[in-house]
Parts: C-alpha cells; sequence; structure tokens
C-alpha cells in the first residue's frame, strides 16, 4: 500500500505575469534592451516568485543544517569528525566564514543540529533537534531508519515555514557535517546513473590513494543498496545524511511557502536534486548561487538545468558561495525597481 506524503502534494507556481511585467519594465528602462544580462533574468523570476512588480531581498534567512556521518569511520575524511561540532559552534560564535558573511549582508542565521555523534550541543543560539547521534556507516548499512529521514525532512520543512511566517524573501540552506561530500556523490550517483569516479572529489582535501580509497568505499556502498534505491527517498534515507534531507525538506517546504530558494554548493545541491526528484514543482523555486571546484557539482547542475552565477572555484559549503551571491540578487532587485524609465529621464528611446 502507498504512503501519501507532505511533500507529494501540488506545489505553488510562479506566477509568469509578473515574469512578463518584469520583462516589459526591463525593456523601458534607461539601458540598450538586454545590456543587464542574466541580472535582467533573476529580477523577473523573483517577480514571479514573490508575485509583486517590485521584488524585495530586505530580509533573507540562511539556515544552517548541521549532522555526522557514519562513513566517516571509513577514513573517507581529512579531517576527525569531531570538527562537525567544532565548526557548530564557531558558527554559533561568528567566527566562521558563513557567519561573517551573514553579518555583513545583513542576513538572519540560524543553526540547526540535527545529529551529533556527541549528542546535543547545547550552545545558545544552536537548535538541537538530535534526531539520531550522526547517521550509520552507509557503507556497511542504511544510514538512517526511515522515520528519522522523514523526521529530518520535516524539520527542514518547519525552518523553510518559520522564515516565511517572519517574513523572509529568500531562503539560503547551508550544511555542516564531516563526511558529507562522500553522501553527496553517492546520492548524485545513485539518482544520476553516473560512475562514482565522475564524481568524487576531494571535500576536505584528499588526494590520490585517499581519494581513490574513498571512491571505493563510495562504489561498496552503491552496491550493497543498489536493489533497494527504487527512487529518491530510499536514496536519502540509505545514503544521505541528516543535514542533507533537511536541505531536500527546506528545499520544498519554501516551495510551498511561495519563496524562492539560493542554492549553495556541491552538498546543497545534491540536496536540491533530491527536493526536486520528491517533487519536480520545486524546481522553478531554485535559484543556483554558484559552480563549486568539486568535480561532481557540474553533473548536478545540468541534470537539475541550472545556471549558477558565480564560478570562484570555492568548495568551503556551510552557505558561502550562495551568501557571496546575495548581493549579486540584491543588485537585480535594486535595478529593476530603482533605474528611471526612458518617459522618467526625458531619453530617447531605441525606437525613438
Amino acid at each position: 500500500m502507498s504512503t501519501d506524503y507532505w511533500w507529494q502534494q501540488a506545489l505553488p507556481v510562479p506566477d509568469m505575469a509578473f515574469a512578463e511585467a518584469a520583462g516589459q519594465r526591463q525593456l523601458q528602462l534607461t539601458k540598450p534592451p538586454g545590456s543587464l544580462g542574466q541580472l535582467e533574468q533573476l529580477a523577473a523570476q523573483l517577480a514571479a516568485c514573490q508575485r509583486r512588480r517590485d521584488p524585495q531581498l530586505q530580509r533573507v534567512r540562511i539556515c544552517v543544517f548541521a549532522g555526522d556521518h557514519g562513513v566517516v569511520e571509513e577514513g573517507v575524511s581529512a579531517f576527525p569528525q569531531s570538527v562537525t561540532a567544532s565548526m557548530l559552534a564557531n558558527f554559533a560564535a561568528g567566527g566562521a566564514a558563513i557567519s561573517v558573511l551573514a553579518d555583513q549582508w545583513g542576513a538572519e542565521l540560524r543553526l540547526v543540529n540535527l545529529g551529533l555523534v556527541g549528542g546535543p550541543c547545547g550552545l545558545p543560539g544552536v537548535e538541537d533537534l538530535q534526531l539520531m547521534p550522526g547517521t550509520d556507516n552507509f557503507a556497511e548499512q542504511p544510514a538512517m531508519p526511515l522515520e528519522v529521514c522523514l523526521a529530518a525532512l520535516q524539520a527542514g520543512r518547519e525552518q523553510a515555514q518559520a522564515a516565511a511566517a517572519a517574513g523572509c524573501q529568500l531562503l539560503i540552506g547551508g550544511e555542516m557535517g564531516i563526511g558529507n561530500t562522500s553522501s553527496a556523490c553517492a546520492l548524485a550517483s545513485a539518482l544520476l546513473q553516473l560512475p562514482v569516479a565522475e564524481l568524487v572529489g576531494p571535500g576536505t582535501g584528499l588526494q590520490g590513494a585517499a581519494l581513490a580509497h574513498k571512491a571505493a568505499v563510495i562504489e561498496r556502498a552503491l552496491a550493497l543498496h543498489g536493489p533497494a534505491l527504487q527512487g529518491p527517498l530510499d536514496a536519502l534515507q540509505r545514503l544521505g545524511g541528516l543535514e542533507i534531507a533537511a536541505l531536500a525538506g527546506a528545499f520544498l517546504g519554501a516551495a510551498e511557502q511561495r519563496m524562492a530558494v539560493l542554492v549553495d554548493g556541491y552538498i546543497t545541491t545534491a540536496a536540491a536534486l533530491c527536493a526536486v526528484r520528491l517533487n519536480p514543482q520545486c524546481r522553478p523555486w531554485l535559484l543556483f548561487s554558484h559552480r563549486s571546484a568539486e568535480p561532481g557539482h557540474v553533473a548536478l547542475l545540468q541534470a537539475l538545468q541550472a545556471q549558477p552565477l558565480l564560478d570562484l572555484g570555492m568548495r568551503l559549503g556551510e552557505g558561502s558561495g550562495a551568501a557571496v551571491a546575495l548581493p549579486i540578487l540584491r543588485s537585480a532587485c535594486a535595478l529593476h525597481n530603482r533605474m528611471a524609465t526612458f518617459a522618467e529621464a526625458g531619453v530617447a528611446g531605441p525606437d525613438a
């Protein structure tokens, strides 16, 4: 008997009448048609998502989800597992890249612990959900029970709901979890049916034999779970991370709330692919910030037909690439809303 899940409901669609109106306004602004390039398309997309002629991005929420990964016991990371909790503390203290960027751009930063090996972190400013003490080693067994995967998806959804209720106009999802590039690679390989060798990357800095070992561990996991991978939910449960499932839930929840999402890098794009596979109607609500230096990111972007805004060689995660791209979206809105039209400026238009 089939089970009905919340994300299977019909999702809202952006209102293309506002995108068309935005396009018409762009033709009247004091510039040659199309001369602002992708900025014009961004303004139109945000107008459609927000259903307003003057899209706004004053209130942006960055939600960083954290979780540990059992596959780290296989030696797939250059950093010890304890770094997940240490970096979460660094986020809360304001010392991490995403903390600096959130402060720089006036974005609200939310931190959510889905499951650390050491238990709840108990830090001010961190929401301790602690669904389980990190995932299990997916090279040996499913990463998490189905009910935990569903709880992580719901946790992400609730963060999107809270952001929408607070009047946020854009959601940025970030992640922290030592070992999560292995999960992202496994998910990408399973969902895209591509070889691990085309997708695996250095993560925290692996090279040579260590990188080959990481690929072998992921291949072993895919061989173990292959017959049971019947869809994106199976892939998330068996190969994903708690934070990746929460990100997928947040992206679906944002679409449910008619709120645009700015997707970060490799990990969050793997979560975005899971979200789109769970409900393809989620896709129009997703904007993509940058192309990660992780090799597998290109295939994920291609699968999602995504055109990222930046290519800076970044692969930090945390939501940092999306935060760096945020001023571009704000610039698109400012130009669209505040530039004079030819008539307002008394300037002869292209047809004069």
